[in-house]
């Protein structure tokens, strides 16, 4: 039997183990994950990111651990979101919800690998040197979001074929807005539709945007891609039923809560690939190696409960275009 003098001494003796073990155990990488949008209305984009890591076999908790900083639509939290991850350090960080997170990374680091999901060029804003071989600490996916706001626009039209004006709901503080308005305003010209853009910060914004758009009789809004909108959708799809008023939303989740229409990329597969590329690098991948990736995929989403609720009557061509049809 061991004694206790014996015991004691033997425990003495391990605290210089951890100097030797930490060289056979690795610690835990830890992972960055930005977002401008917030808990509530992006936990499937998480978990959708999680998937993405799962798939290049690291497990939240067992292999890497993942530091979550949330936006929650007030793009000016981000900058200093980002330098706490960056002191943390983290192996990699992920930013995504668009340019005021990924701006937010680049500014705070050149050399942690950043991995991102935004709407703008990449190369416009010195993230990458080509899509091909990006070439610095920066990769990820250009999702094109907001270069759709002309299609949308035209779906809108071909929804009330009879509109001469439509509005245009835009959130003048998200980096992309004033090339929406440019390329709506180009669209609108195009097939003969005038334009009214609403701009707003807040909600009390967005409250008057759907007040004026049926005091002015406008026949029908889209709503232009801002992850401050996202982080709200609730409450403009609850406003456009309120309104009456006829809603064109971006991405799948908002004709998912009851929102009429929506046409966009698949946001839940992008933030999976965010997460994917994650895992890819933590093996030992460079950034500058992994080519921008670009989305394949578009989604027509139709709520056809909505369009009753509001009388609108779908055409036969919109239903036969439309991916999903919600009834």
């Amino acid at each position: 039997m061991m004694k206790r003098r014996e015991f004691i001494s033997l425990i003495g003796g391990a605290a210089t183990w951890p100097l030797s073990a930490r060289a056979q155990q690795p610690a835990m990488p830890v992972v960055g994950y930005l977002i401008s949008r917030g808990p509530d209305d992006a936990a499937h984009l998480a978990a959708a990111f999680r998937r993405g890591l799962r798939d290049a076999d690291f497990i939240d908790g067992q292999n890497v651990k993942i530091e979550y900083r949330w936006g929650g639509g007030r793009f000016d939290s981000l900058k200093g979101m980002a330098e706490e991850l960056c002191r943390v350090p983290v192996a990699v960080l992920a930013a995504t919800g668009g340019e005021p997170a990924v701006l937010a990374a680049k500014a705070a680091t050149s050399t942690i690998p950043i991995v991102f999901a935004m709407s703008s060029d990449p190369m416009k804003l010195g993230l990458a040197a080509s899509y091909n071989r990006p070439g610095g600490n920066a990769t990820g996916m250009s999702i094109l979001n907001t270069t759709l706001e002309p299609k949308r626009l035209g779906l809108l039209r071909e929804l009330v074929p009879g509109a001469t004006a439509i509005g245009v709901l835009v959130n003048p503080n998200f980096p992309p807005a004033a090339g929406q308005v440019s390329d709506v305003e180009n669209a609108a010209r195009a097939i003969g539709v005038h334009v009214q853009v609403f701009r707003a910060n807040d909600e009390r914004d967005i409250d008057v945007a759907f007040e004026n758009t049926a005091q002015q009789g406008i026949s029908a809004l889209a709503v232009a891609g801002s992850p401050f909108f996202d982080t709200r959708r609730s409450r403009i799809v609850a406003l456009a039923a309120q309104h009456s008023v006829p809603t064109m939303y971006h991405f799948r989740e908002y004709a998912a809560a009851g929102g009429l229409m929506s046409y966009g990329i698949d946001i839940v597969e992008v933030h999976r690939q965010v997460g994917l590329y994650v895992g890819q690098i933590l093996k030992g991948a460079k950034p500058a190696d992994l080519p921008i990736m670009l989305p394949t995929k578009f989604e027509l989403v139709i709520n056809l409960k909505t369009a009753k609720a509001l009388d609108v009557k779908i055409s036969d061509n919109l239903l036969s275009l439309a991916d999903e049809v919600i009834e």
